[in-house]
């Protein structure tokens, strides 16, 4: 049996010419974001801002096939069930304070992603100052397909995508390519795959970002797939209501395949976390970041105390049999009280986002 000390560092950290360079090192697990890579994370971070020799941070993903596939669902999961709630929220909220950090990262923060991104990725990601797509890029928050909620600053970022693209990714999680990132600014770069090597090598050097990312600029890009239905996303997606956003992809839906698939894959989520989505995209509008994060952690606080989540993590990510049984089962039992629920003060428990930076 291979010692825990013989494993590779699951983050690796590194001082490249003028650049910080950050790998997420998981690859045989997508990357997916743990305790110990936050942990290690902050600190290089912090002491980088400071550093007069860093001029800029990049963050990559090992592996070829993701840059981040999210949190380690599986054993937040297993601490729930455990009844080590209190663990798993340790990492929610050190996740958080780290998104925060990185939202207000002093100096330009580059996320070069090629492969899929999703959940914990996106919050160690989308926050910086430049994110480059490549030809790969598959951007998805799918947590309502797991009794979860799009956490990691979706409460701020979705409500400020364009139209109602975001509500319609929160509700549906579907995914979005490189050519969806340009146009609903998730991504300010594209960039063949082939030459994401030849890019870093030039970020390390001491030459200006911005005009480092605009000569290798692509203007030649995946076509984009979800934002090509911003008219019929913004014409279902603008209700305040899931009940009544589902009734308008029905009328929709006896002309449009689309909207009929759309419907369809929104009533195999949970209801529960539905509400959620949705009460988030409407309220983060009016928030600040930091605001939005603490909402988040008012959020993950009570979930991880309900059914949903353990019961989604069960149906897809350990039996597969992708048959759910959410408590409620339909949308009329998940009451309004129940929703607001989630959403009050936690007193003592709140997250404390760090001390605020700005660029």
């Amino acid at each position: 049996m291979t010692s825990p000390d013989a494993l590779p560092p699951e983050v690796l950290l590194e001082r490249r010419g003028s650049c910080g360079l950050i790998t997420l090192n998981r690859p045989q697990a997508l990357n997916a974001l743990t305790l110990t890579m936050v942990r290690a994370m902050r600190p290089a971070l912090e002491a980088w801002a400071i550093d007069p020799a860093v001029t800029r941070v990049v963050i990559i993903g090992a592996g070829g096939k993701a840059f981040c596939a999210g949190g380690d669902i599986r054993v937040l999961h297993d601490l729930g069930k455990a009844g080590r709630q209190d663990e798993a929220l340790t990492f929610w909220r050190e996740e958080y304070e780290l998104n925060c950090l990185i939202k207000r990262y002093p100096k330009p923060y580059i996320a070069l992603i090629d492969g899929i991104v999703m959940g914990g990725g996106v919050g160690v990601s989308i926050h910086g100052s430049h994110v480059v797509a490549g030809e790969k890029f598959a951007f998805a928050m799918p947590e309502v397909g797991i009794g979860f909620f799009p956490d990691v600053g979706g409460t701020y970022f979705l409500p400020r995508v364009p139209g109602e693209v975001g509500a319609y990714m929160a509700l549906t999680g579907a995914r979005m390519n490189q050519g969806d990132a340009l146009a609903s600014g998730l991504a300010t770069h594209a960039l063949a795959s082939s030459r994401f090597a030849e890019l870093l090598d030039a970020l390390c050097r001491p030459d200006a970002v911005d005009s480092t990312l605009e000569a290798f600029a692509d203007v030649s890009v995946v076509p984009p797939s979800v934002t090509a239905q911003r008219q019929g996303i913004d014409a279902s997606f603008a209700a305040s209501r899931v009940e009544d956003v589902l009734a308008a992809l029905d009328r929709a839906g006896a002309t449009s395949e689309w909207a009929a698939k759309t419907a369809a894959t929104i009533r195999t989520k949970s209801p529960t976390s539905l509400k959620l989505a949705l009460a988030q995209v409407r309220r983060g509008k009016g928030m600040s970041f930091e605001d939005a994060m603490i909402t988040e952690f008012r959020i993950v606080s009570r979930i991880c105390h309900g059914d949903d989540f353990y019961e989604g993590v069960r149906a897809v990510i350990i039996d597969k049999d992708n048959k759910p049984n959410w408590h409620p089962a339909d949308l009329a039992d998940v009451s309004d009280a129940a929703i607001d629920a989630h959403f009050a003060p936690l007193g003592p428990d709140e997250l404390m986002p760090p001390a605020r930076r700005t660029r």
